[in-house]
């Protein structure tokens, strides 16, 4: 479970890496404290890559459950507002990275700094594939 405050942009780019470098491996979603829109810069900017995330939908984190995850990881700095049970998962980690809402011409670092950590993420974990 990649988070974020609204699951617009940080946490969608980090679903769409974990789904193509996953694939076959792990099952990711993302959420965020409150639902919004997936924005449109974080949809153009992993299509510069060549991942689609236009499918992809904002969703809340109330609409899930803590103990269907083995990993979850905020991207946002939003680790301390998160309700507790999200925080005490077998693996937690908060990756605050910087948000290109605020300021847009940072969506292609911001979405290089995902891709890194996530590879590293997918390299640290023992997978068993996903049937």
């Amino acid at each position: 479970m990649f988070v974020c405050k609204k699951n617009s942009a940080r946490s969608q780019m980090a679903e769409g890496f974990a789904k193509a470098l996953g694939s076959g491996k792990i099952e990711v979603t993302s959420s965020g404290l409150e639902a919004s829109q997936v924005r449109l810069e974080a949809i153009a900017t992993m299509k510069e890559i060549g991942i689609d995330i236009t499918n992809q939908t904002s969703k809340p984190l109330s609409d899930f459950s803590p103990e269907d995850f083995d990993i979850v990881i905020s991207l946002c700095g939003c680790g301390v507002n998160l309700p507790p049970e999200w925080v005490t998962c077998e693996v937690f980690a908060d990756w605050q990275l910087d948000d290109p809402a605020e300021q847009p011409e940072i969506f292609p670092r911001v979405r290089d700094e995902i891709k890194q950590r996530v590879i590293q993420l997918i390299a640290s974990i023992e997978i068993t594939p996903v049937s």
